[in-house]
């Protein structure tokens, strides 16, 4: 009788005659040696840097461009950056929105525009056999942009109903309104990136193509290409169709953040209303650090072991043993201007007070006890066990390069970042927990019932209780 595939796949250890002993945890390798591949750069006619990656095992190419600006340039009308940036698919050249992606599909490509807080990327996958025509595409979709008045109106109105839709979502009212307290009136994370309903209901075609002209030049333009090309081939192929962008209107001025996160000196509490809710939506934090600080290695680690893993001691707990939430996490926002950490999750309404003493628990704790040295050990291992899984497609590499451009990084700052990793102690984890997790000066958010969730939060006396109107928030 034959062994079924499975279990060869699944028990070798049973075969072989061995008990498994499910009590210990599987030791972790070493990590691999990291292998980066080589950048190597050039530029158009135009002054456009090009930033090439030879990967010659699939026929495939991925091509990203970079504008710095997004929607830090929005000034006094949020969401115009992230509006205009959607248009630039409605309509291009000859093509409307359906002829473009016909067009696309029938190439085998996939064409994605973003605005980011700090810059707009459009991003192009395509097989090398038809990279030609698709660059054709791209070139449109960058330089003959139509914002046909039609196809404004009609997006303008699809995104005015997505705003009246965040009234009834309380993972975004939560986030929303945590945003608006941490961040000011004046700084780029205050308002959505989508804006709200009086400066969406403001977005018409002239609005939108001035917008265009003064932030989509090439003066401010980087172009990452990972895949089956070589930097002669890619630089004809790119020149040829960008020959004709130059620069234009003069470039929308980047005015420096002045405004600063509101740092607490104690625990504020936002309730807001969603009556009748099964769960509650809970958004602690507080201003956070910068990607270029020196605890970035620290700060990762630490994070990891607090909420930035499923094995991490807030999901261990209010998941695994309480059975609170189906899941929670804790994050650093990385980015150019420093971003909030937060913990986020959802729970049952009738636990919402205990999920919330046992989330300070969690933070008291790894600020006042240092880990013990196998959990420390673990952690440092996911982080720096992550970092090669990063470069495995030419997606993934593409948006390394990207990514750490935005902070004027090279590409081999990660393996000193490995480095770093494998060097952190249980000493620098307490000392930057103790530096920035905000058990004392939080920012609390909880979206639910109130009815059924204030008395029970109170009871805690974590802070003053403020009640926000969900029409404010999500206006």
């Amino acid at each position: 009788m034959r062994t079924p595939a499975l279990v060869l796949l699944l028990a070798p250890s049973l075969l072989l005659g061995q008990a498994l002993d499910r009590t210990q945890v599987p030791t972790l390798d070493k990590p691999p040696a990291l292998k980066l591949p080589a950048i190597e750069r050039a530029s158009l006619p135009n002054g456009v840097t090009l930033q090439v990656v030879q990967q010659h095992e699939l026929p495939l190419v991925q091509l990203t461009l970079v504008i710095a600006g997004g929607t830090k340039l929005d000034g006094n009308q949020p969401g115009l950056a992230s509006f205009t940036t959607r248009m630039l698919t409605e309509g291009a050249g000859t093509r409307d929105a359906n002829a473009l992606q016909g067009e696309l599909a029938f190439l085998g490509a996939q064409l994605f525009a973003n605005a980011g807080t700090d810059a707009f990327t459009i991003s192009l996958n395509v097989p090398k056999r038809t990279l030609g025509e698709a660059l054709d595409l791209l070139g449109d979709v960058i330089l003959r942009p139509t914002f046909r008045a039609a196809d404004v109106r009609r997006q303008r109105d699809l995104r005015l109903a997505s705003i009246l839709q965040r009234r009834d979502n309380a993972n975004v009212l939560a986030s929303l309104a945590f945003n608006q307290l941490v961040f000011p009136i004046g700084h780029p994370y205050h308002r959505p990136s989508d804006g709200d309903s009086v400066t969406t209901a403001a977005l018409d075609s002239t609005s939108v193509r001035r917008f265009y002209e003064q932030t989509f030049v090439p003066e401010r333009a980087r172009i990452v290409i990972v895949g089956d090309v070589t930097v002669p081939e890619v630089r004809a192929l790119l020149a040829r169709r960008f020959d004709g962008w130059t620069r234009g209107t003069a470039a929308r001025t980047m005015a420096a953040v002045t405004a600063k996160p509101v740092s607490n000196t104690a625990i504020k509490i936002f309730l807001v209303d969603k009556p009748g809710a099964a769960q509650s939506v809970i958004y602690l934090g507080a201003p956070g650090a910068e990607r270029l600080s020196p605890d970035y290695p620290a700060l990762t680690v630490m994070n990891t072991i607090l909420g930035g893993s499923f094995s991490s001691r807030l999901n261990a707990n209010l998941r695994e043993t309480k059975g609170y939430t189906y899941g929670i996490s804790s994050r650093f926002a990385w980015a150019p201007l420093a971003g909030p950490f937060s913990i986020s999750t959802s729970v049952r309404t009738g636990v919402t007070d205990s999920a919330l003493v046992e989330i300070f628990r969690e933070v008291k704790m790894i600020r006042d006890l240092a880990v013990d040295g196998t959990e420390l050990e673990r952690a440092k291992a996911y982080v720096a066990l992550g970092v090669p899984q990063r470069f495995e497609t030419n997606g993934q590499i593409a948006a390394q390069i990207v990514d750490l451009g935005m902070f004027s990084l090279p590409l081999t700052s990660l393996g000193d970042f490995i480095s770093k990793v494998n060097q952190v102690t249980a000493a620098d984890v307490q000392r930057v927990a103790r530096q920035y997790l905000p058990a004392e000066s939080a920012t609390l958010v909880v979206v639910g019932d109130i009815a059924k969730i204030r008395t029970g939060i109170e009871a805690l006396k974590l802070g003053a209780i403020t009640v926000l109107d969900v029409q404010q928030v999500a206006r």
